[in-house]
């Protein structure tokens, strides 16, 4: 099996992500982790921190002339905003004297950085975060809770994305469906073919009507002091059949993909295939029809399911959504009460974005891969690519043989 964790704060030197269980052999080099990361920043309604918080990737251990060892994989991501934060964030004890200089800019901002934080804010983990771990100053969840850590998760993500298609052929592609109550006209699913052009997409859409719509919505939010959410939807494409599995719960595919996504920063809500809207949908139009394709092969009149029955993957597309609450740090700040006075207050601000919808479209797909990544290696694992390959293609020799036994 496959694992992988995350550390570091969002203010702090670096983040660090490790990976275990990626065989050898797999093409990986730093400039798939850094074009990864560069998609993360992309999209309308980002804040004046993507222009300076830069990602710096590192790829520790591992991989060795652009190949996989078969060893834990370690990548760092530096945060080049560090020399502000140095003191704030030290490890090891500072002079308590230190947290009342500012840095060197004689901006007041840079004074307040360092004072105790107790006014939590709604939306996020600083209530339950300061009472759950018996803290005074919510500066040690918020720096570990911010979205930030998602970079750590991109990184990954690019790596399970690298061994889906270099063992299965496997790729992935991620859209933004709505913002706010804007959403886009239901069409064609996106193709990896597509990424270049969601890319260049201020808000990762092919509609042109919808973005235009997306990005009004966004300006809308912003002029009013306020942020806004959306849904993203992402989809693999050559995921084969079996894969998860129906006899143990926290085997089943679909499960792990709603909760890796889940476990994203903001996410509320999660949908596999048509989700909520089959359930207003009666059983004999609800359920994806198995038919004969030209060639004679077993394929589906429809894909309601997302490409998971029963746990398992069924060899359609694989295609998720996730709900994006809207961005909890809102302007205009919201009521709150001073832990430390025990008065009521207004919630302190930091910096953020009007809408994470787009970035969170590229987080999702990487989670969607490492739980791919991670049920392809069930299937089948090897210690290298190429032990993989083989042990991938016995199988699937074996599922033409029962679903195609006259060819």
């Amino acid at each position: 099996m496959l694992e992988w964790m995350t550390a570091g704060e969002s203010h702090g030197p670096a983040l660090v992500a490790t990976i275990q269980g990626v065989p050898q052999g797999i093409r990986l080099t730093t400039a798939v982790l850094r074009a990864a990361l560069a998609r993360r920043r992309l999209g309308h309604g980002r804040g004046a921190r993507q222009r300076f918080e830069e990602d710096e990737a590192t790829i520790l251990a591992g991989v060795r002339h652009g190949l996989t060892t078969g060893a834990p994989i370690a990548v760092q991501i530096a945060n080049t905003e560090w020399p502000k934060w140095r003191v704030v964030m030290s490890a090891d004890p500072v002079d308590p004297a230190e947290l009342l200089k500012d840095a060197g800019t004689g901006d007041e901002r840079e004074i307040a950085r360092n004072r105790p934080l107790t006014r939590p804010r709604p939306g996020h983990a600083d209530l339950p975060g300061m009472v759950s771990y018996d803290l005074d100053d919510a500066r040690a969840v918020l720096e570990r809770a911010s979205a930030r850590e998602t970079a750590a998760r991109v990184a990954l993500g690019a790596i399970a994305e690298q061994l889906l298609e270099q063992v299965a052929r496997v790729r992935l592609v991620s859209h933004v469906v709505a913002v706010g109550a804007e959403a886009a006209v239901p069409g064609p699913l996106p193709v990896p073919e597509d990424a270049a052009s969601l890319d260049a997409s201020p808000m990762r859409t092919l509609d042109e009507e919808a973005g235009a719509r997306f990005v009004g919505a966004v300006d809308a939010a912003k002029r009013a002091g306020d942020t806004i959410g959306g849904v993203v939807e992402v989809v693999a494409w050559g995921v084969p059949i079996g894969l998860g599995s129906h006899v143990s719960a926290h085997r089943r595919l679909d499960a792990r993909i709603a909760g890796a996504l889940m476990s994203i920063q903001s996410v509320k809500g999660v949908e596999i295939g048509d989700g909520f809207a089959q359930a207003a949908l009666p059983g004999s139009a609800a359920h994806d029809e198995i038919v004969r394709d030209e060639l004679g092969r077993p394929t589906r009149a429809s894909n309601h399911a997302g490409g998971i029955e029963g746990g398992t993957s069924n060899g359609q597309p694989v295609v998720a959504r996730a709900a994006f609450k809207p961005i909890s740090t809102v302007p205009r700040a919201l009521r709150s009460i001073d832990l430390a006075t025990g008065e009521e207050a207004v919630a302190l601000h930091q910096r953020s974005d009007a809408c994470q919808v787009v970035p969170g479209a590229v987080i999702a797909q990487a989670e969607v891969a490492l739980v791919l990544a991670d049920a392809l290696f069930e299937h089948a694992g090897g210690n290298s690519a190429d032990e993989m390959r083989r042990n991938l293609e016995s199988y699937l020799n074996r599922v033409e043989e029962r679903l195609c036994p006259n060819d």
